[in-house]
Formats: C-alpha cells, sequence, structure tokens
C-alpha cells in the first residue's frame, strides 16, 4: 500500500452539509459529527479558547477542512455548503436528470467508437455497464486503498512528531495490526484513539482486497 497523490485538503463546496467530520484542538478531540454541528462547536471553542490550533478532518477521508470562522456564528454557518433543493436536483439538464444521468465529454479512438457503435442501446449504454463492471471488479481493492489513505493522513498530520510514529507507520503498511497498536499507546489519547479507528478499518478493507485478489 501507497500514500496517495489525492489533495490533502478538501473544499467545502465540494462536501455535503451532512458530511461526517472531526476536529481537534491541538491533540483534543473537541467535536465529531455533521459539518454543521461540527462547525457550531469548532466557533464555540475558538470565541472561547483560542490557545491552541484547530484541525479539522472529513472523517472518511482525512482531508483537511479549513473554517472560516470570522464573524458570528450565523456568518459562519451562512458560508458552509447548503443543501440542495430537492426541486433544483430535478431541473432538466443535458443527458437523462431522472435517473441522475450527466453528460460530458468522452475521448476515444476511432477504432472504440466502432466497436460501441455495435453494441445494444449505444455507446452510452455500454460505456455504463463497462464503468460499472469495472467498478464491481475493483470495488475491495478500492475501498482499503481510500482506508490505508485515510490513516496515512491523519497520522501524518496529528502524530508525525509523536513517539514512534516512523515505526507505526511501517507496522500499518505491513498489516500488523498488533504491533501498530502496541507502538501507538503513547500517543494522546484522543489521537491513538481516532488513529486505531481509522487503521482498523484501512486494515480489515486490506484483508478483504488481498482476499478478492
Amino acid at each position: 500500500m501507497t500514500s496517495s497523490d489525492t489533495p490533502a485538503n478538501t473544499s467545502l463546496s465540494t462536501l455535503s452539509p451532512t458530511a461526517a467530520c472531526i476536529a481537534f484542538a491541538g491533540s483534543r478531540r473537541i467535536a465529531l459529527g455533521p459539518l454543521t454541528t461540527l462547525a457550531r462547536a469548532v466557533k464555540a471553542h475558538s470565541d472561547s479558547d483560542d490557545s491552541a490550533p484547530i484541525l479539522i478532518f472529513e472523517a472518511a477521508t482525512s482531508a483537511r477542512i479549513e473554517l472560516d470562522l470570522r464573524g458570528s456564528l450565523d456568518d459562519v454557518l451562512a458560508r458552509l455548503p447548503q443543501p440542495v433543493p430537492a426541486e433544483a436536483a430535478r431541473k432538466s439538464g443535458p443527458g437523462r436528470p431522472k435517473l441522475g444521468v450527466v453528460s460530458r465529454e468522452v475521448t476515444l479512438l476511432p477504432r472504440h467508437w466502432d466497436w460501441l457503435a455495435t453494441q445494444p442501446g449505444g455507446a452510452s449504454v455500454t460505456l455504463r455497464k463497462l464503468v460499472e463492471e469495472a467498478k464491481r471488479a475493483s470495488l475491495d481493492k478500492d475501498r482499503a486503498r481510500r482506508a490505508s489513505e485515510a490513516v496515512h493522513r491523519f497520522m501524518t498530520v496529528m502524530a508525525g512528531d509523536l513517539p514512534q510514529y516512523e515505526e507505526a507507520v511501517r507496522a500499518f503498511y505491513a498489516q500488523d495490526a498488533d504491533r501498530f497498536s502496541a507502538l501507538i499507546q503513547a500517543w494522546p489519547e484522543d489521537i491513538r484513539s481516532h488513529a486505531a479507528h481509522l487503521a482498523a478499518a484501512a486494515l480489515q478493507g486490506g484483508e478483504a482486497a488481498t482476499q478478492a485478489a
């Protein structure tokens, strides 16, 4: 397993208001929950105590999230992604919106277009089937890779200066759960707990991917 080239930060505009997030003030966890709920807790903590830097992560990916805490709580909440009204989601556009189909450009060689033209249902139907088949074939490996990336991102930011960090990283990538657990015992409780939670999910996913290979 290797670390991802995916950016370590994520844009607020790409997040759902219900996305699960986790926030730390220094080494202490101060909030865990949907983005909107977390923003309230982070704002309250920031207003009452600014002695420790606040770091926020998307729980599933460990991508960093930057919240603009300026102004009032209402100002902070207004800058968060807003739920998309159901009616707006149903507005017509390219493709077949009722099925969630989106029209985008696809570039293929002439021989690929020639083959697609001979398939039942046409190019679009065939491409969707091929994508779904590829997704099913790689589902376990992709899940394990994303979980592994989440562990690496979180530990790099929150545990990079902690004791046994490098050894813990090696144990994690070696899928040695017992050694990993032993090596992180000296870490602050909240960092250790979240790292262990992420690692457990990643290691379980890695076992599933290995069995599927």
